[in-house]
């Protein structure tokens, strides 16, 4: 199982600088100078290596060297690339409120009431936070904010939501 540790947003500058969303907790070791990180193309295009050449914050993102990539243009193919790690590779630590997205896609979702909504199709990773994507057992698509005050529970077991008058209406 791959987890997402970046992604390329766009170009900076003309040296082939990237912009790149931080995905990980480690970022200090995920895109350590000399680090090899596997890339996968946008687009269901194939995976590459690539070896961090410089890395500095910028804007609340990442701006990323990497070997091979001198140029804007070069740097512009990259756009959307993902950089993934092993899932095997990372400690899953003892946190009860740390999870990857993968262990809880799947899950049944009810309410605190007990009314099954459905089941968790996908953790959605927005520029505004976290969004939960849940199919109805009517297949309809329900986003659901993945915030504590809408989502007090989370178990490896089960996702248990108090959703706010008429968040629902739209999967019914």
């Amino acid at each position: 199982m791959d987890l997402v540790v970046g992604r390329v947003v766009k170009t900076h500058g003309v040296r082939g600088e990237l912009v790149v969303d931080v995905r990980t907790d480690a970022p200090d070791e995920r895109f350590a100078v000399g680090a090899v990180l596997r890339g996968r193309a946008p687009r269901g295009g194939g995976e590459t290596d690539y070896t961090v050449t410089a890395a500095r914050p910028h804007a609340g993102r990442l701006l990323l060297s990497l070997s091979g990539v001198a140029d804007r243009g070069a740097a512009e193919a990259l756009r959307g690339t993902l950089f993934l790690i092993d899932a095997d590779d990372v400690d899953s630590g003892d946190d009860p409120d740390e999870f990857y997205d993968h262990e809880l896609i799947g899950l049944p979702v009810s309410t605190v009431d007990g009314e099954q909504v459905g089941e968790l199709a996908d953790v959605l990773h927005l520029p505004g936070g976290e969004v939960l994507s849940v199919r109805t057992s009517g297949g309809a698509e329900v986003l659901i904010p993945f915030v504590r005050a809408i989502v007090p529970t989370v178990t490896r077991e089960r996702i248990v939501v108090d959703p706010p008058e008429g968040l629902l209406d739209g999967g019914q």
